[in-house]
């Protein structure tokens, strides 16, 4: 796997543990040294909880990195001080969340660029863990409807630039897009 896939599910729906699969399956073939960028905030004691359950579930030997705010910056550190490893960012709603509540107005669009920009450079087995939030009811509050708008732009821009894109619902993969192409609901039953 030297290609970008993007993992989409809602709560609990098995993405992350899908997420750490393939990147178990890059490090059994290659051996590369897998990178986990976490970039959940601590906001209360249930999200610890949370934080906390995630690194003990993860493999003690990956190299875990806290960043919840600057992601392109931290790609590009790997990109240059790793340039072997394996990539895993989990997950990519809670950083949208983080770059949506800083207090620059400007600093999620900045940063979304930059994070697009890096996306299209990265060499590395990379994976990208996030919320399908779009399936529901429109939310009532403005940061709530900016939230879900701001991730369905934000995936959509993604997909477009990566090789990989699957949805996990109830703990089941379903490829959306595989080798940059689409898979149409007739060749994933072939298939």
């Amino acid at each position: 796997m030297q290609a970008t896939e993007l993992i989409l599910g809602g709560a609990r729906s098995g993405k992350s543990r899908y997420g750490e699969q393939q990147m178990l399956t890059v490090q059994q073939i290659t051996g590369a040294e897998v990178v986990y960028i976490a970039t959940a905030e601590n906001r209360d004691g249930e999200m610890q909880q949370r934080i906390e359950q995630h690194r003990r579930d993860r493999p003690a030997d990956w190299h875990t990195i806290e960043e919840p705010l600057d992601l392109a910056a931290c790609l590009r550190q790997i990109q240059v001080n790793s340039p072997s490893a394996a990539v895993m960012v989990d997950c990519l709603t809670l950083w949208l969340t983080n770059g949506l509540l800083h207090s620059d107005p400007q600093f999620w669009p900045r940063q979304k660029q930059d994070f697009l920009q890096q996306l299209e450079r990265m060499q590395q087995p990379l994976v990208l863990i996030s919320n399908e939030v779009g399936l529901g009811i429109v939310p009532m509050g403005e940061l709530s409807r900016r939230f879900v708008d701001e991730a369905g732009w934000l995936h959509q821009a993604i997909a477009r630039r990566v090789a990989h894109v699957t949805l996990v619902s109830a703990g089941l993969p379903m490829p959306l897009k595989r080798n940059g192409q689409p898979v149409s609901q007739a060749a994933s039953l072939i298939n």
